[in-house]
């Protein structure tokens, strides 16, 4: 397996009414949401072999998302299934091309309860990398299930990739959340996050003494999303920045997983991390175009004929 994923499997329902604000929205779409699901079908879609880590129910909205992942190619082997629970929910205003505020569900969400279940850790030791994120920290017992699986991936010589991914909802303070995080960093290889979650890890309120912190505590790759003004990575002592890729903008929900499903596919094959951007800001744009987040994301070819066309423009 190239990559193993622990994490959030979400229901989303976007608005079909652009421009209307959300408490007047009267008809929906549902589609597969949470950034590792999200991630889960990126890289799927872009070449990558796939398993996902994660808790559903046995209802009708948790067979929808377990179907919706096998069809895409991933390997729904490891999500359990516990009676009684739901997935969490997201609803989504959609007014382009900068608001689409969200309300989120997540009271006993399903994915809190990950349990290591026998095999998982089998299979993060297997991957060639994992992933996981901030949320997996937010309770018990899937923030025990995160530890223990980071654990097992450092362990066994995968690259370990950690999104900080905060939401507000799932914690009762953002220093709670932090010291989560902070808690995690000495298996982390490659940490992910935009400005104020960067310092929000790092407890500080300056950028820089973020970056140096994070820096000093061993990560090897430090991936800073600067929204429309690119992306900024620090890796070997370099520091390397991309202005994003130019699109018509749709809705920006997803971006960050369109990024890092792209970034991370290059990191596995090895590429330059330049190239790793180009694939992470073009993944992103594409995913930026389109409604949704998990049928959003693009193809390899989607992605190398973006890069191509705008690399010849600049």
């Amino acid at each position: 397996m190239d990559v193993a994923i622990l994490g959030r499997i979400g229901y989303d329902l976007y608005s079909e009414e652009p421009d209307v604000r959300l408490p007047n929205v009267r008809t929906f779409s549902r589609y597969l949401g949470g950034s590792s699901a999200n991630m889960a079908v990126g890289l799927t879609r872009l070449g990558a072999k796939v398993s996902i880590i994660s808790a559903l129910g046995t209802d009708a909205l948790s067979d929808f998302l377990v179907d919706f992942l096998n069809k895409e190619g991933v390997d729904t082997a490891r999500v359990q299934r516990k009676a009684g629970y739901l997935p969490s929910l997201c609803l989504t205003e959609v007014t382009p091309p900068d608001r689409f505020p969200q309300v989120f569900y997540r009271h006993d969400a399903v994915d809190t309860l990950l349990e290591t279940a026998p095999g998982d850790l089998e299979a993060v030791g297997g991957a060639r990398m994992f992933i996981t994120n901030g949320t997996s920290l937010c309770a018990s017992p899937s923030r025990e299930a995160t530890y223990r699986a980071l654990e097992r991936a450092k362990a066994a010589g995968a690259k370990v990739v950690f999104d900080v991914d905060f939401r507000a909802m799932s914690w009762k303070s953002p220093e709670e959340a932090g010291l989560a995080v902070r808690l995690a960093l000495p298996y982390i290889d490659v940490l992910i996050g935009n400005q104020p979650e960067l310092m929000l890890v790092a407890a500080t309120q300056d950028l820089d003494s973020a970056t140096a912190k994070l820096k000093a505590s061993g990560v090897s790759v430090l991936v800073s999303k600067l929204g429309e003004q690119g992306t900024r990575v620090f890796a070997g002592g370099a520091e390397t920045f991309l202005p994003p890729y130019k699109v018509d903008v749709c809705t920006t929900i997803g971006a960050g997983d369109g990024f890092a499903s792209g970034f991370l596919y290059a990191l596995l094959q090895g590429l330059p991390i330049e190239e790793c951007l180009h694939h992470g800001n073009a993944a992103a744009a594409i995913v930026v175009s389109r409604l949704s987040c998990s049928e959003a994301m693009p193809r390899l070819e989607e992605v190398k004929a973006l890069m191509s066309a705008q690399r010849r423009d600049r």
